[in-house]
C-alpha cells in the first residue's frame, strides 16, 4: 500500500454524497468553510449521474488525500453512491486515502448492519440484481461505518459540526504535509514542546504568552513553525511582523508617539488582516474588543519592541473570545513584563551537538558532516557560537567551497562576525535606550564578560552609569544574560561590542578601551599620552612575537582604570612573550582592576598607590610578595610595607604563584577584603591573618600545616576550602565559632588525623551549618564524625556502610517498619549514609532526591513525600561516604495513621542521584529529632505539607505522581517557609530501634 504522503494529489477532499438530501444545505455550508481554510475540494457542479460512475469521477476520487463520505437516508438509494464509495474504499486500502465518515441523520449502526430505515433502502436498492454488486455493496458500507467519524445527533449546533470537520480535515492535511520550511533548523520539535506547556491549547481562557531572547537565536522561527502547527485550532489568525507595523505607521513618522489617530490606524489595519476584511474603519479604540471578544483567535506579534504598537493591538486578554491565544515574540523582555506577559520562552542556544547539525543542513544540505569537512565544520560552529543566524550565514557562505577555500577563509572568520551578523545583531545595541547603557555594554563586551554582577557593580561604583538599571537593560536586550552570579555575553556580541569602539577612532590612543594586541602593543611602543584610554584588555595567547614594555610605558597611561593581562590556556605556566626588560616604576593610581597573568616581577613598584584597586589577579606570577616594604608616614605601625591606600581591595587573586612566600606583613587588616585565593601557590606556608571580614578564603594545594586558633575571628567566613593541602595536621577548634560557616573542604589531606572540631555543643546557635568533603582522607576517626557531628551533609573514604547505621541495603532503596510508637511523632526523621561512585572529573553540583512512601501491612498508601538535596561533589572519587540528615511529615492529621490501632507500617525510602553518581549502597539510622527555629532547613533536607501525596493520588501511574509532587530544593538559600513544621538537628539525639 502506497503512503498517503508519498502520493501525488490533485484534491485535498472528495465528497461522496446523496445530492437529495445535502446539496443545498449541509454540503454547500462544508463545501464554504472548506474554501475558507484553502482546502482544495472536488466539485462535480451537478453534473449528470448515470448508472455508474463516469472515468472522471474516479480519477477525481483516486487524486484525492481524504474522502469525505457523507452518510444520509437517501445515500443507499443511489447505486452512484455506492460505486463511488466502492472506489474510495479501494483507493483506502491501495493508497492510504484518509476516509471521514459523516452519520448525517443516521445512527451509525444502521449503516453498519444495513438496518432501520437506512436498511430498507439498501435492500430495495440489492433487489432483483444477481450480480455480486450487493455483496461489495455492503462490505464497503460496514467498513466506513467502522471508521470513527461525526454523527449530526451529537451536535446541538450544525455550524460546529461544520467547523469541526473542517478544523479536522485541516489539522489531518498539516500532519500529512512535510513541512520542509523548518527542516533544517534542528531542534525546532523540542521548542514546541516547550511552547505547548505555556500555552495550554486545551484550556478555554485567553492567554498571551512571550518569545524572548537575543537577535538571530531563532525566535522568529519557532514562532512561524509554531503558528502553522496550530493555527488550525483557532476561528481566525494572524502573523504580524515588523514589515506590517512599518508600513502601517509609515506617516505618522513624525506624529507624537501616543498619537490618537496613529492608533486607530494600527486597529484598522489589525481587524482588517484578522477579520479578513479591507479598508475597515473605526472612530474609536474600543472597536476591537467589540469585534473579537467572541472570536476564538490566535495572534502572533513577531520582533516587536514598542510598547504602544502591543498596548494597542493587543490591549488586554479581554479584547479576545474564549481560548484565543496572544504570541508576542521579542528581544526586550521588558516590553512583555510592561505588559503583564508572565509567561515568557527564553529561547536559549542550541548544544553543541545540534548547532553542528544545523551548520551542516546549511553548508551541506543534509544534518551530517561531510568526509574531510569534521574538522572545518567543528571549528566553524564554535565560531559561531552556536547562534542560529551566524550558523545560517557562515554556512551559506561556505557551501559549495572545496576544502582549500575554506582553509583560506577560516583566518578572515576568526578577525570578525560576518557584516550580516554584526548589522543584526546591532540592532539591540541601537536600540538601548541612553547612552549610559550603551556605555556599560561596551565596558563589559571589552572587559568584564564571565566577572561576578557584583564585581561590576563596585568597579563602577563612581563611574555614573547607573550600573543595577543598566545590567538589568541589557539583560532584557538580551545583549548580556546571567549565568549564576556572572554576567555573559555571547561571543559574536562581544566581538560586536569591540567593533563599536573601533570605529571611536582610528587612532587606537583615542579610543576608550584597546582589546586588540596589535593596538596594545603599538601603544606601548609608542611616544604618545594617551589621555582616553581608560582599559586595556590583551589576550597573551594573540602574541607572536615578544613584547618588550619600557618601564616608563605606563605613565603614559595616567587615567587607565581597567588593566588586564590574561591567558585564555589553562596552561598558565607556558612561556609568555612579554617582557618588563627594566622592571616597572609606574602605575595608574585610578586602577580599579588589576589583572595580570604571569606579572614577570618579584613584587609591585612600591610607588603604587593603589587607593582605588578593587580586584587583584595576579595568577601565575613570578610574585614573592606583593610590595616592597616601604615606611609611609601615614600608615600605622602595624601597616608597615604596604601601601596605606589599599585598604579598597576586594579580591585578591595569587593562583599558581609557585614563588609567593607571604602576601602581607601580620597584622594587617583589610577590612574591604572578602575573597582570597591562593590556590596553587604551593610554597605558602602560614595560614594567612589579612581581613577579619574574609568570606572565601580558597587555600587549596599550599603548604599551611595548620587552621590556627584565630580562625575565631574570621566572624564572617562563609567558605574554606583547602584541599590537597598535604602537610595539614591541625585544625583548631575554634573553627566550631564560625557561625556563617557552609562549606569546609579538607578532601585529599592525607595527614589530617582530628576532626573534633566538628563536635559542636552549641550547634543550635549556627545559623548555618557546613557542608563538610573529606575526600581520601583516610586516617580520620569516621565513626566519632558520623555519630557526634553536626552538618548540612559529609562526605568520608568508604566502600560499605558503617554499622553505626542499623538499617542497610544494597542498591538504592530500603524500607523499614515503624511500630506504633514511632507513629505518634509528627515527623520521620533520620540520618541517611550512601556509598557513592562519582563518575565526573570536574567539580559538579549533583542532585539527588529522597522519596519517602508510608504503607499499612494491607500494601495501602497512606503518605508519599519527597525532597531535594543539592550536594557539590568536588572532583572524581571512587567508593565514599555521602551522609545527610533527612526528616518528613509523618502524622499532623493524626487521622489515617491512628485507625492503624497497633499495626505497624512500612516506610520505603528511596534515594535517587543524577547521571554522574552511582549509588551503590544506602543505611538509615532513625531519630528523635529535637527542633531549632534558628537552624531552620540549613542541615536537613526536609519535605514539608505540600510535599505529601495522598493514598488516592499515589495510586496514578509513577510518571503522573511524579509530576503531581511539588519538588523542595535545599540549597545554600533558606528554604520557603511554607510549612509550620521546621526542624534541625542538634547534637543531642535518641537513637529508636524497630
Amino acid at each position: 500500500m502506497a503512503t498517503s504522503s508519498s502520493c501525488n494529489w490533485v484534491f485535498d477532499v472528495f465528497p461522496s454524497f446523496s445530492g437529495e438530501d445535502v446539496r443545498r444545505t449541509f454540503l454547500s455550508h462544508l463545501l464554504l468553510s472548506l474554501d475558507h481554510k484553502l482546502i482544495t475540494c472536488f466539485k462535480d457542479n451537478e453534473i449528470e449521474r448515470s448508472q455508474s460512475i463516469g472515468l472522471e469521477l474516479v480519477h477525481a476520487i483516486r487524486d484525492s488525500r481524504i474522502a469525505i463520505v457523507i452518510l444520509s437516508k437517501t445515500y443507499a438509494s443511489s447505486t452512484w453512491c455506492l460505486n463511488e464509495l466502492l472506489e474510495i474504499v479501494k483507493c483506502k486500502e491501495e493508497k492510504g486515502q484518509m476516509v471521514i465518515p459523516v452519520f448525517y441523520g443516521l445512527e451509525p449502526s444502521h449503516v453498519r448492519k444495513q438496518t432501520g430505515e437506512f436498511g430498507e433502502t439498501f435492500q430495495m436498492i440489492c433487489k432483483n440484481r444477481s450480480d455480486e454488486l450487493p455483496d461489495l455493496w455492503k462490505g464497503a458500507l460496514t467498513h466506513v461505518a467502522n471508521i470513527h467519524g461525526y454523527h449530526s445527533d451529537n451536535w446541538s449546533n450544525e455550524a460546529h459540526l461544520i467547523d469541526d470537520i473542517t478544523n479536522d480535515v485541516l489539522g489531518r492535511l498539516v500532519s500529512l504535509t512535510p513541512s520542509m520550511e523548518f527542516a533544517d533548523f534542528a531542534g525546532i520539535e523540542d521548542h514546541i514542546a516547550k511552547m505547548s506547556v505555556l500555552l495550554q491549547l486545551e484550556l478555554e481562557e485567553v492567554r498571551m504568552v512571550g518569545i524572548w531572547g537575543p537577535v538571530g537565536i531563532g525566535k522568529t522561527t519557532i514562532a512561524r513553525a509554531l503558528f502553522g502547527r496550530i493555527s488550525r485550532h483557532f476561528q481566525s489568525s494572524i502573523f504580524i511582523d515588523r514589515t506590517f507595523i512599518s508600513k502601517t505607521m509609515e506617516i505618522f513618522r513624525t506624529a507624537n508617539p501616543d498619537d490618537y489617530n496613529m492608533k486607530l490606524r494600527l486597529q484598522e489595519c489589525f481587524l482588517s488582516e484578522v477579520l479578513n476584511k479591507k479598508d475597515i474603519k473605526i472612530h474609536h479604540l474600543g472597536v476591537v474588543g467589540e469585534r473579537l471578544r467572541h472570536k476564538r483567535v490566535l495572534v502572533v506579534l513577531d520582533d516587536l519592541s514598542d510598547q504602544l504598537v502591543l498596548d494597542s493591538l493587543v490591549g488586554g486578554t479581554q479584547w479576545f473570545g474564549c481560548g484565543s491565544r496572544i504570541l508576542v515574540v521579542t528581544k526586550d523582555k521588558h516590553v512583555l513584563r510592561a505588559h503583564g506577559i508572565d509567561r515568557i520562552y527564553e529561547v536559549g542556544l542550541p548544544s553543541d551537538e545540534l548547532a553542528l547539525d544545523m551548520f551542516c543542513a546549511y553548508a551541506f544540505r543534509e544534518n551530517s558532516q561531510r568526509d574531510g569537512f569534521n574538522e572545518l565544520a567543528f571549528e566553524v560552529a564554535k565560531f559561531a557560537g552556536n547562534l542560529p543566524l551566524a550558523l545560517n550565514v557562515l554556512g551559506l557562505y561556505l557551501r559549495g567551497r572545496d576544502k582549500e577555500d575554506w582553509l583560506d577563509m577560516l583566518p578572515r572568520l576568526r578577525k570578525g562576525p560576518d557584516g550580516k551578523i554584526e548589522k543584526a545583531l546591532r540592532v539591540s545595541y541601537d536600540g538601548l535606550g541612553c547612552k549610559e547603557d550603551k556605555a556599560l555594554f561596551r565596558h563589559i563586551a571589552c572587559l568584564f564578560s564571565g566577572m561576578e554582577a557584583n564585581d561590576i557593580k563596585m568597579l563602577l561604583a563612581d563611574s555614573g552609569l547607573d550600573v543595577n538599571i543598566g545590567l538589568k537593560n541589557l539583560i532584557d536586550n538580551s545583549l548580556i544574560h546571567e549565568r549564576g552570579s556572572c554576567v555573559h555575553t555571547h561571543c559574536l556580541v562581544q566581538e560586536m561590542g569591540k567593533e563599536i569602539v573601533r570605529t571611536q577612532s582610528k587612532k587606537p590612543r583615542e579610543r576608550e578601551f584597546l582589546v586588540d594586541s596589535k593596538d596594545v602593543c603599538d601603544l606601548f611602543n609608542g611616544n604618545s599620552d594617551s589621555k582616553k584610554v581608560i582599559g586595556i584588555s590583551l589576550n597573551l595567547e594573540e602574541l607572536y612575537e615578544l613584547l618588550r614594555i619600557d618601564k616608563k610605558a605606563f605613565r603614559r597611561l595616567r587615567n587607565l582604570r581597567f588593566l588586564r593581562i590574561y591567558k585564555d590556556s589553562l596552561d598558565l605556566h607556558k612561556q609568555i612573550r612579554l617582557h618588563l626588560p627594566g622592571g616597572l616604576d609606574y602605575l595608574s593610581p585610578k586602577l580599579k582592576l588589576l589583572c595580570w597573568d604571569g606579572f614577570p616581577l618579584p613584587c609591585l613598584p612600591s610607588s603604587f598607590h593603589a587607593e582605588h584597586l578593587i580586584v587583584l589577579r595576579m595568577r601565575s606570577s613570578k610574585l614573592e610578595k606583593l610590595w616592597e616594604e616601604v615606611e609611609s608616614p601615614t600608615c600605622p605601625e602595624d601597616m608597615v610595607g604596604v601601601p596605606d591606600s589599599v585598604q579598597m581591595l576586594n579580591e585578591l587573586y595569587m593562583n599558581d604563584c609557585e614563588s609567593l612566600l607571604t602576601i602581607l606583613p601580620t597584622g594587617i587588616n583589610l577590612e574591604s577584603l572578602y575573597r582570597l585565593d591562593l590556590s596553587g601557590s604551593s610554597r605558602f606556608r602560614s595560614f594567612p591573618y589579612i581581613s577579619t571580614n574574609i568570606s572565601f578564603l580558597i587555600l587549596n594545594q599550599t603548604d599551611i600545616k595548620e587552621v590556627p586558633w584565630w580562625i575565631e575571628n574570621f566572624s564572617r567566613l562563609v567558605c574554606l576550602e583547602m584541599w590537597e593541602c598535604k602537610r595539614l595536621n591541625y585544625i583548631s577548634p575554634n573553627i566550631s565559632k564560625l557561625k556563617l560557616l557552609e562549606k569546609v573542604d579538607f578532601s585529599n589531606c592525607g595527614a589530617l588525623t582530628d576532626a573534633s572540631w566538628l563536635d559542636r555543643p552549641n550547634a543550635e546557635t549556627h545559623t548555618k551549618l557546613p557542608a563538610l568533603s573529606f575526600i581520601n582522607c583516610f586516617k580520620l576517626d569516621q565513626e566519632a564524625l558520623i555519630q557526634q557531628s553536626v552538618f548540612k551533609y559529609l562526605i568520608l573514604p568508604g566502600g560499605k556502610v558503617p554499622s553505626h547505621f542499623t538499617n542497610q541495603a544494597t542498591g538504592s532503596s530500603l524500607v523499614i517498619r515503624l511500630l506504633q510508637s514511632s507513629l505518634s511523632k509528627q515527623l520521620l526523621g533520620f540520618r541517611a549514609c550512601l556509598v557513592v561512585d562519582a563518575n565526573e572529573p570536574k567539580s559538579k553540583i549533583s542532585s539527588w532526591i529522597i522519596s519517602c512512601h508510608l504503607t499499612g501491612k494491607d500494601r495501602s498508601s497512606f503518605r508519599s513525600s519527597d525532597c531535594q538535596l543539592d550536594i557539590e561533589l568536588p572532583r572524581q572519587m571512587d567508593n565514599h561516604l555521602v551522609i545527610f540528615d533527612c526528616c518528613f511529615p509523618l502524622n499532623e492529621d493524626n487521622d489515617s495513621l491512628a485507625e492503624l490501632n497497633y499495626d505497624p507500617v512500612d516506610v520505603e525510602i528511596k534515594f535517587t542521584s543524577d547521571s554522574c553518581c552511582e549509588i551503590k549502597g544506602c543505611g538509615v539510622q532513625l531519630s528523635e529529632v529535637c527542633f531549632s527555629d534558628k537552624q531552620l532547613s540549613s542541615n536537613v533536607c526536609e519535605a514539608d505539607k505540600s510535599n505529601m501525596v495522598t493514598a488516592e493520588e499515589f495510586g496514578k501511574s509513577s510518571a503522573e505522581a511524579r509530576r503531581s509532587r511539588k519538588r523542595l530544593r535545599v540549597t545554600g538559600k533558606t528554604i520557603q517557609e511554607s510549612t509550620d513544621m521546621r526542624c534541625s538537628q542538634t547534637v543531642k539525639e535518641r537513637w529508636m530501634y524497630v
